[in-house]
């Protein structure tokens, strides 16, 4: 019988870093009790004390708590906005552009990032800092096979130079891959990189609470240089964005304001 979540969340913050109470908690309890139950656990203990003995329960609770959903170029009209208005924007003011794709996922959106720039640049001045709390998620983009589904809505020129063929898959090229350094980060408290032309989070900030996202925003807001760009996703636009310093560009895409 699942009871003491209060004393979960705490157990969850030490063991693992992540603070649920950060997050919605109809939703993510609902989801932590459906995996509790589909592994036949009976309570948030046994739960609990079976995630510090089992590598791959806690990789899995990982994996199920981030909720890794990611596809190339998602939403194709933001990314067009990207291309012909704010890349070439910031472009002006600075000629290699440091960008950031926080809760990257399993490398969708960063490997997405390089290709866009390769239409600026030469891959060889492209990098992209990606970060996720997830080590799986992390893991995957690395290896960098996705099914063809991913790729739909990805420029089909993109789609023919930077991924070879293997079965069903697609595998992401290795001078892709050199552009992107991957790493560990968890947004709800790690240092946040700084002087950045571009972050780019999108589709993650739905699952936390209004006060956690106002910190989010924040920091997001601090990280970025007196030029920088914040794109969100398709149903992440800011309401009150001045609330964080931010001021609109286009819908979801916000500049530094002073």
């Amino acid at each position: 019988m699942l009871i003491d979540y209060e004393g979960f969340k705490q157990k969850i913050l030490k063991l693992t870093g992540i603070d649920l109470s950060s997050y919605k908690e109809r939703q993510m309890r609902r989801r932590i009790d459906s995996l509790i139950k589909r592994n036949n656990f009976d309570d948030y203990d046994d739960y609990h004390k079976a995630l510090t003995q089992n590598s791959k329960l806690y990789d899995e609770f990982i994996n199920y708590l981030t909720i890794n959903v990611s596809e190339f170029y998602r939403n194709p009209g933001q990314w067009e906005i990207l291309e012909k208005e704010v890349i070439p924007n910031l472009l002006k003011s600075n000629k290699k552009l440091k960008i950031w794709s926080a809760a990257c996922s399993t490398g969708e959106e960063p490997y997405s990032l390089v290709m866009l720039m390769s239409r600026f640049m030469d891959l060889s001045n492209i990098k992209i800092i990606a970060t996720d709390i997830d080590d799986g998620a992390v893991a995957k983009a690395k290896y960098g096979l996705y099914a063809p589904k991913s790729l739909e809505s990805l420029p089909k020129d993109f789609v023919a130079k930077f991924f070879d063929k293997e079965g069903d898959y697609y595998r992401i090229k290795e001078m892709v891959k050199k552009c992107v350094e991957f790493k560990k980060h968890n947004l709800l408290k790690d240092k946040y990189h700084d002087n950045c032309d571009l972050i780019v989070c999108r589709n993650v900030m739905i699952y936390f609470t209004e006060e956690a996202k106002a910190e989010i925003y924040q920091k997001f807001r601090d990280s970025l240089n007196s030029n920088g760009v914040l794109f969100v996703g398709s149903t992440e636009q800011i309401i009150m964005p001045q609330r964080y310093k931010l001021e609109s560009l286009k819908t979801f895409f916000y500049k530094k304001a002073e």
